[in-house]
């Protein structure tokens, strides 16, 4: 969540989740705040993925991420969550060159829409997933692949993610879930 957290620049009236995700984001803030002054505040959460992809559209626009245009959701319950992004393959292999393996190169190459199926796990203040599948078409991905992607992805942000280890959930959370259609947390 906090990739795509913050304060965004005015683009016009942001659609109501996104406003709704804001409010959430400064709700939990206070929250943290709050925490380290000794006082605890329970914040509990629950966010349709229909809200989730029009936040993250917003926030994309707004505030362009690199190697990566675009990201919609589909959420399972059990901690399923099925990703349909679009990703700089040839922006991944300026960063580190050899990523995409040579079977593959001739067709992923430029921007391509990948589908990618990965099972969250939260734990103690912390995130961490697994790809449980991966597809561009009908090309079957490696997870070791996509794992790599992600993770050099996921270190060109403003905010270094280093997603081979448990990453912190922002905002004080403890613990993340879901179920149909649904990201449920609380701190």
């Amino acid at each position: 969540m906090q990739a795509f957290a913050g304060t965004l620049p005015a683009t016009g009236a942001p659609p109501a989740a996104v406003a709704k995700v804001l409010g959430l984001f400064d709700q939990l803030r206070a929250a943290q705040e709050q925490d380290a002054h000794g006082n605890r505040q329970r914040v509990s959460f629950r966010i349709s993925e229909a809200e989730i992809n029009d936040y993250m559209r917003y926030s994309l626009h707004a505030r362009p991420r690199p190697g990566m245009d675009s990201m919609t959701i589909k959420i399972f319950p059990f901690n399923y969550i099925s990703t349909f992004t679009v990703v700089d393959f040839d922006a991944l292999e300026r960063w580190r060159p050899g990523t995409v393996p040579v079977l593959l190169r001739p067709v992923l190459n430029g921007r391509k829409s990948i589908w990618v199926d990965f099972r969250i796990h939260a734990q103690d203040s912390r995130v961490s997933f697994s790809v449980e599948k991966a597809y561009y078409q009908n090309i079957w991905l490696p997870a070791f692949f996509v794992n790599k992607a992600i993770e050099i992805v996921a270190a060109r942000q403003p905010e270094k993610y280093d997603t081979s280890k448990p990453v912190p959930i922002p905002f004080g959370l403890r613990q993340l879930w879901t179920s149909k259609q649904l990201l449920q947390g609380q701190n």
